[in-house]
């Protein structure tokens, strides 16, 4: 049987380990107090607590989201950016997020992901092959002109 009703303490204590277990944006960690129906002076408190002892940062999230997500999923940075709007995150969180991820490790995945792809297409006509790479491309988030750029390398580099 699940309790419904819980302590503000204990209620600090269970978003203290949902912070903690991973980074969480506002947005996420309002959510979840949405879950224990308070009133708004407890959530409030609860939410100045978790930021005054460093729980929740929205700034350390979004670095860690957009590394995550670059590093792992292999997003490009318009992705990343709309992810990030999505969950509220101010513009300076966002340009600070984008910091980490340099500009030739960008490029060297954006090739790899390029070639990967490239290769998995079964199309014969050229042109609808190209269509196709920078469709994929450009869903995970890559900029036009570098996608342009990365096709004319990989798609040459074959011929």
């Amino acid at each position: 049987m699940k309790r419904s009703v819980f302590t503000v303490d204990e209620i600090k204590k269970k978003l203290e380990y949902y912070c903690a277990y991973q980074d969480r944006c506002h947005q996420e960690v309002e959510k979840k107090l949405s879950e224990f129906r308070l009133i708004p002076e407890a959530r409030e408190m609860i939410l100045l607590h978790l930021m005054q002892h460093d729980f929740l940062n929205e700034e350390r999230f979004a670095k860690s989201f957009a590394r995550g997500k670059f590093r792992i999923k292999q997003w490009g940075r318009k992705r990343i950016v709309q992810e990030l709007k999505y969950r509220d995150i101010t513009e300076y969180n966002i340009k600070s997020a984008l910091k980490e991820i340099g500009t030739d490790e960008y490029m060297s995945t954006l090739y790899k992901v390029a070639e990967i792809k490239e290769r998995a297409i079964k199309e014969k006509n050229a042109y609808l092959k190209k269509q196709k790479l920078y469709q994929h491309l450009y869903r995970k988030g890559y900029e036009s002109d570098l996608i342009q750029e990365v096709i004319k390398d990989v798609i040459s580099q074959k011929s």
